[in-house]
């Protein structure tokens, strides 16, 4: 199981924004239980689905107003309702990991048992790092190409040559970083399965 624990950065500087976050998160992505805040400016939610943890994790790191922890392990079952009464591993390796992404390169960690979870996290804080550094032109060329849009269709709707989008894709490593991401997904759901029917 992946349960992931999301803490909000300089919380005591910035307004609240855990309702807004855990109300996108469950809207947008498949949960086994949803997002709920557990305790002042964190929220955590369950999840099964590799590929949609990554998506999750990258998106949030995006906003840069986050330090994510993402734990994978057995939990203890049958799994409670809310969120916050679950125990087991995956959560005990979320709080480990959401405590070191506080100080972590793009404020991402990941824990679990093995060497797994090592490669996982180096290779997500780099994607997630790449993202953050992204110009705002290369960002909103790479939004659009993953939405489905074609190069072509991209550049008309940025009022830009294709040339120009093709360029900014390049500048910011973005179809490298999504093949990274996408393996990074393929490879977080192997490890999970490696703890399914645990409790």
């Amino acid at each position: 199981m992946i349960v992931l624990t999301i803490d909000q950065r300089d919380s005591r500087h910035n307004p609240d924004r855990v309702e807004e976050l855990v109300t996108a998160l469950n809207a947008e992505y498949p949960v086994v239980r949803a997002f709920e805040r557990t305790a002042g400016d964190e929220l955590q939610g369950v999840m099964d689905d590799g590929a949609a943890a990554v998506r999750l994790l990258l998106e949030v790191a995006r906003e840069g107003h986050w330090s994510i922890g993402l734990g994978v392990g057995s939990v203890k079952n049958p799994l409670p309702e809310q969120t916050r009464a679950g125990a087991g591993e995956a959560f005990e390796a979320a709080r480990d990991a959401v405590e070191r992404a506080k100080h972590a390169p793009a404020s991402v960690a990941v824990a679990g048992a093995g060497g797994e979870a090592q490669r996982l996290e180096a290779e997500l804080q780099l994607v997630a790092e790449v993202n953050a550094r992204r110009t705002e032109a290369s960002r909103a060329a790479g939004l659009l190409v993953d939405s489905g849009f074609s190069q072509r269709e991209a550049a008309t709707r940025l009022g830009i040559t294709q040339q120009a989008v093709s360029s900014r894709l390049a500048s910011g490593l973005w179809f490298p970083c999504r093949q990274l991401a996408d393996q990074a997904g393929l490879a977080l759901a192997r490890y999970t399965a490696q703890f399914d029917g645990d409790d």
